[in-house]
């Protein structure tokens, strides 16, 4: 029988520390596909987050100890009611922090079909919905197709939508920049020709520099988690090229070296 990632969470490791003092509340959208469940594991499993809050399409009951799903109604962020600052709700005297992932879920896990996953499009709408709700520090981690997006606009806002969500007040907001895998055609799809096609497309593949292949799931989730951790107020955008040399071993050196701190 296969093991629900979501059920294992917190078996992953040992039990997180508990800080003193008030500790911050955190709200994560698309929490799905293996990069949402990684991400979700470790930042769960850190004790830095006195509760998380997974947006769901559905209610349902994950069982997790200070995880709680808060279903919302569409798919459009601007029809939500809005997360009322309060005691039970994310803007507490620790402060808030969110996360945004465009992971799609795997459709072999239940519970993550029951999630809700944005796509990049909705991301001004759900920044918006979450700073409303007392969000004051973001982190997105947002896909890039190899070979479309400019070097200087790797380390720089790329769309109108990203402009967007940095008017909108964040104490800090965090860019993160990975590399999708090629997408090459299936090899027994569609008869010859697309047999071919594909055969012939998937030679580039070897083309893509190592700097802008992706990295492992885990390692972004680190990355992620550390940059929520140390960056200062501010806008800050991470390339795909520093995700990649975070994960060759001295994360700790590129983070910093990238926040300057």
């Amino acid at each position: 029988m296969r093991a629900d990632p979501f059920q294992v969470l917190q078996a992953n490791g040992p039990a997180p520390r508990r800080r003193a003092g008030p500790r911050p509340q955190l709200v994560v959208a698309g929490a799905t596909g293996s990069l949402g469940t990684e991400m979700l594991r470790r930042l769960t499993g850190s004790g830095r987050f006195d509760h998380t809050w997974v947006l769901a399409r559905e209610p349902f009951t994950d069982g997790l100890a200070g995880v709680t799903t808060v279903p919302v109604a569409g798919d459009d962020p601007r029809a939500w009611p809005p997360l009322v600052p309060g005691a039970d709700h994310p803007a507490s005297k620790g402060g808030c922090q969110g996360v945004i992932m465009f992971d799609p879920p795997r459709l072999y896990h239940d519970r993550e079909r029951a999630l809700w996953t944005p796509v990049p499009a909705q991301l001004p709408a759900l920044a918006a919905w979450m700073r409303a709700g007392g969000v004051q520090r973001l982190a997105v981690v947002l896909p890039h197709d190899q070979g479309r997006l400019p070097d200087a606009l790797k380390r720089g806002l790329a769309s109108l939508d990203e402009q967007a969500v940095t008017g909108l007040g964040f104490d800090c907001l965090i860019l993160v920049r990975t590399a999708q895998k090629p997408r090459v055609a299936a090899a027994g799809a569609g008869g010859p020709l697309p047999r071919i096609a594909g055969w012939m497309l998937s030679v580039f593949q070897y083309m893509v520099p190592t700097r802008d292949q992706p990295v492992r799931p885990a390692s972004v989730a680190a990355f992620t988690d550390l940059a929520l951790q140390l960056a200062p107020p501010g806008v800050h955008v991470a390339a795909p090229e520093q995700v990649w040399q975070a994960a060759q071993g001295d994360l700790q050196g590129v983070v910093r070296q990238w926040l300057a701190v």
